[in-house]
């Protein structure tokens, strides 16, 4: 360091401890300083006096105007619990509402392999509003009483002071996943206007986590509903949403991807408005729910306002038969919380799939075996319309060389229609039709699209193990890490990659038999045919592995028959079989698509002469 450098600093520090020195207080102004705190100490100290005088002083206002409550007795009490149950689930109803305030399903597991609970503690609440002339009664505010207990049923009671009472009648059905609930009111005709007809219903369920994988249970964990004149609808399942409905509904579903909280009106809700938010990955929760919504309500008690809840899991046969268990006069429709697909796709799984699915697990069969199973039987039922394609494509590969000597012909761009209407004047001269190996491929379509729907609400997959996959109904993860890879995630599904691998040999194979190879204009096909496995692969990484497995096999099984039909077609007998369809003394018809060829030449060559004329008169 040298001298001047040095001398700064000295500077610099004698400067800092003068100005400190300098603004150090002396005892005078300590003293005022020390007075001033203690003023705004003791300021503090009389406000919070204040408010707390303040509090005491409303609270015991409001203990006199409670007081004078019909229900008075009720705003206070200790919580107990009721529990019903039977051979398929076990209900914990609370006196604090007189709700259900838990749901645990006797023949699931959740992924600690504990018996599962679809909902627990303040993960619910119901509030049913009454308007009274006086005063409202809000059911998540006051504390029943619990008669008339059993092991299926029990009465939640709010007593009021003139011996009048309001009742939530519950009875669990046996062997069922359906629990009824009446609300009647008795002796409580002074308490409400003549003009009341209907109570408010304010529930709310945070939808927990059920499955291993958030992503792919994010996408069929839905608030679903059913209006009562249409098919069900719901909302979305990638974002908040906030919704009112016109129609009136049958019933409202909390729904996760495997199991559902459905509240079932006999009368039907009106005036519905309903929202679902998204939770948080690591949250251990999927969504929140809410619906607000009203229900005739008779307040003589001369009929009861009667509903329904479901708390059971997505199957079909079994939301089949809860339909007739239901009170409401429309069919509720309780098994389309098992999405299926699109109408065409929907037909096929419930009179097809779920038939062949339930027959081959009836075996007893492992479900990887059931699912190897159903590929095989779908792929030789779509046998005919496959062989039919491949000779489509395979007459067209004999007649290559006469389309490349077209093509050859006109190498101009202008010409495109006229190498076009040659071409498919060649194909129906030989008796080939361009279209023959689309339609084919086009009716397999809802078929194997009827799978692919199906695999991922097939609760039957549910935690059965296969391989090394532990769960088909969720990724496997043989190889995994601890930091996520964008668009990657933190693990590799075995089956997926597989599944990406088939379709790249099944791709190359496609295109050999449709002789893309040497085609300029299919150029962009054959990159997409490369990319789309690529694609599958990220996107099906999150995806179910007993989809991933589906599919693998269904390629597997697609190379393994183009195989064999290669190998039982001789191109040079088909190519002898062409020739003799061209001397046959029958004219082909013309086909739609070449008249329209023919019609687009002329007005090609239309327009050509009236361009070639302005530039001669120019």
């Amino acid at each position: 360091m040298d001298k001047n450098t040095l001398v700064g600093f000295i500077l610099i520090g004698t400067v800092i401890v003068g100005f400190g020195i300098y603004n150090t207080p002396n005892q005078e102004e300590r003293a005022r300083a020390q007075h001033y705190q203690d003023s705004i100490q003791q300021v503090i100290q009389q406000k919070e006096e204040l408010r707390k005088t303040q509090e005491a002083a409303a609270e015991q206002l409001a203990k006199q105007i409670d007081s004078t409550s019909l229900f008075f007795n009720a705003t206070q009490g200790e919580e107990q619990l009721v529990k019903l149950d039977n051979e398929l689930v076990e209900l914990t109803l609370t006196n604090k509402g007189g709700r259900v305030s838990k749901a645990l399903l006797k023949n699931y597991k959740d992924q600690k392999k504990q018996p599962l609970v679809l909902f627990d503690g303040e993960d619910a609440s119901l509030n049913i509003g009454l308007e009274g002339k006086n005063e409202n009664i809000l059911s998540d505010q006051l504390y029943f009483q619990a008669t008339n207990v059993t092991d299926s049923t029990v009465t939640m009671r709010l007593n009021a002071a003139n011996g009048a009472h309001l009742d939530f009648n519950y009875k669990l059905l046996p062997n069922s996943y359906v629990v009824n609930l009446s609300v009647q009111a008795h002796g409580m005709q002074n308490f409400f206007s003549p003009s009341v007809k209907s109570m408010n219903i304010d529930w709310k369920l945070r939808a927990r986590q059920m499955e291993k994988g958030y992503t792919f249970e994010q996408r069929y964990t839905s608030l679903t509903y059913k209006p009562s004149d249409d098919s069900f609808d719901n909302l979305s399942e990638a974002k908040d949403e906030k919704e009112t409905i016109p129609e009136v509904l049958d019933w409202v579903a909390f729904k996760n991807q495997y199991f559902s909280s459905v509240l079932i009106a006999e009368n039907n809700f009106e005036k519905a408005t309903l929202e679902s938010k998204m939770e948080q990955k690591g949250s251990g929760y999927m969504k929140s729910y809410s619906a607000d919504m009203l229900a005739s309500f008779d307040p003589t008690g001369t009929k009861p306002s009667n509903f329904q809840f479901y708390f059971g899991p997505n199957h079909f046969k079994t939301l089949l038969d809860s339909n007739e268990l239901c009170l409401n006069s429309n069919d509720p429709e309780l098994e389309d919380l098992v999405y299926l697909g699109w109408p065409i796709i929907r037909w096929i799984n419930r009179w097809f799939t779920i038939p062949l699915f339930d027959w081959l697990k009836g075996w007893g069969l492992s479900m990887g075996i059931v699912i190897l199973l159903m590929t095989i039987i779908v792929k030789m039922l779509v046998l005919p319309t496959t062989w039919k394609s491949f000779l489509s494509s395979a007459k067209m590969r004999a007649l290559k060389p006469y389309v490349d000597k077209i093509n050859a012909k006109y190498p101009k761009p202008e010409d495109a229609l006229k190498k076009q209407q040659e071409t498919m004047g060649l194909y129906s001269q030989y008796g080939v039709s361009p279209m023959g190996g689309c339609l084919p491929m086009l009716i397999q379509t809802p078929v194997f699209m009827a799978l692919f729907f199906f695999v991922p609400n097939a609760i039957e997959l549910r935690q059965q193990s296969f391989l090394w996959a532990d769960d088909l109904s969720a990724y496997d993860d043989l190889i995994s890490w601890s930091t996520s890879i964008p668009l990657l995630g933190n693990h590799l599904s075995l089956f997926c990659l597989l599944f990406s691998a088939a379709t790249v040999i099944n791709q190359l194979i496609m295109m050999k038999q449709q002789s893309m190879g040497d085609n300029p204009q299919m150029a962009a096909m054959k990159w997409m045919m490369y990319i789309m496995p690529v694609m599958f692969f990220f996107i099906f990484n999150e995806y179910a592995s007993g989809l991933s497995y589906y599919y693998f096999i269904s390629s597997l099984i697609g190379i393994i028959t183009m195989w064999v039909m290669r190998r039982m077609t001789d191109e040079k007998k088909l190519l002898a079989q062409l020739e003799a369809n061209k001397k046959a003394p029958s004219k082909p018809k013309t086909s739609s698509l070449m008249e329209k060829l023919e019609a687009l030449q002329k007005e090609q060559e239309r327009l050509q002469k009236e361009r070639q004329e302005r530039m001669n008169k120019k």
